[in-house]
């Protein structure tokens, strides 16, 4: 895990942003950009992979002292499942989908609007993100777009519905592309396409800022 600051302890503090992912590579990136931008406290958490693994991660960290009622997004790669995606885009979830039913994201058009303006060039898509336990490949990729989904990852669905039962807050996914229909890869990190949703994915934190800060706002 790590923090920028301890826990939101003190009165009129903001809330802490809690970015869950589930590998080393993930958590490398999202370690970087300047932490002092952020409205409050921001850990970055390593769950492991799959959906047990994000559960748990999950739920200790949110058990923290000053963490309960922490913002939550699911960060780090996925697979692709829409038609003419490329590794490097980036997905923002309408909702998650998973075993337990559907998880609703908040604040879907100001992450897209904040992406936006911190990855210029950047194909930004939005839709249902859904859950599996393995890795999806050739026909259950396409079984899973029949179905309106637009990407597939292990470990969103699970993170948001646990982030839910433990409390009402503010919950997100944002997803990088690493493989897609025609862009399929065999081990993230070897070839291009990996090295690419890597350089993206360390670029996001600004904007996880910016939906952080704004979701902090009076409600008019």
């Amino acid at each position: 895990m790590t923090d920028r600051r301890g826990p939101a302890g003190d009165a009129g503090a903001a809330p802490p942003l809690l970015i869950a992912c589930a590998l080393g590579v993930e958590r490398l990136a999202l370690r970087g950009g300047d932490r002092d931008a952020a409205p409050g406290p921001v850990r970055v958490v390593r769950t492991g992979m799959g959906p047990a693994h994000a559960t748990r991660g999950v739920s200790r960290a949110l058990a923290r002292d000053g963490w309960g009622g922490a913002a939550v997004i699911a960060s780090g790669f996925c697979a692709g499942l829409a038609p003419g995606m490329h590794p490097g885009d980036l997905v923002v979830a309408e909702e998650t989908r998973g075993p337990g039913g559907a998880t609703a994201c908040d604040g879907t058009d100001l992450l897209v609007k904040a992406l936006t303006r911190a990855l210029p060039g950047r194909t930004v898509h939005t839709g249902p993100l859904t859950g599996s336990d393995h890795v999806v490949r050739g026909p259950e990729r396409a079984a899973l777009a029949a179905g309106g989904a637009i990407a597939v990852d292990m470990e969103s669905a699970a993170t948001l519905r646990t982030a839910r039962a433990a409390g009402p807050r503010p919950v997100a996914a944002v997803r990088v592309v690493v493989d897609a229909p025609e862009h399929e890869l065999v081990r993230i990190g070897t070839v291009r396409g990996g090295i690419s949703a890597f350089r993206v994915l360390r670029a996001v934190l600004p904007a996880f800022f910016e939906w952080h800060r704004s979701l902090l706002l009076p409600r008019r």
